[in-house]
């Protein structure tokens, strides 16, 4: 199992740490909702949840559960520009569907 971070993002995510000295890395979470039945939430946490697994790519620890790992395991989180916004941006092998905004997603 692994997460991945490119270095756009993991310079994104250094700056959010940087501001927040407790935290202890970037906490991926998923949760049901959008049109497709799945969608992302990070949070910079303070401590380890009890069934939390770190991942360390580009100077970044990279937390999730064990039970959101089962659905988003390899994916590489990105960080970009669209339009007047700035993004994360999940590629998830593991999803068979995205709705139109790539806010939620799906798997089989």
């Amino acid at each position: 199992m692994s997460l991945h971070v490119t270095t756009k993002a993991a310079e994104r995510i250094k700056k959010f740490i940087e501001k927040d000295q407790q935290a202890i890395g970037f906490k991926i979470n998923i949760k049901k909702t959008g049109c497709s039945g799945w969608g992302y939430e990070v949070e910079l946490p303070h401590s380890l949840g009890a069934d939390d697994v770190i991942y360390e790519d580009q100077g970044v620890k990279l937390i999730a559960s064990k039970e959101t790992l089962k659905l988003i395991d390899g994916t590489t989180i990105d960080f970009e520009q669209q339009g007047i916004n700035h993004v994360f941006v999940y590629k998830n092998p593991k999803a068979t569907g995205e709705c139109g905004c790539g806010e939620s997603f799906t798997v089989s």
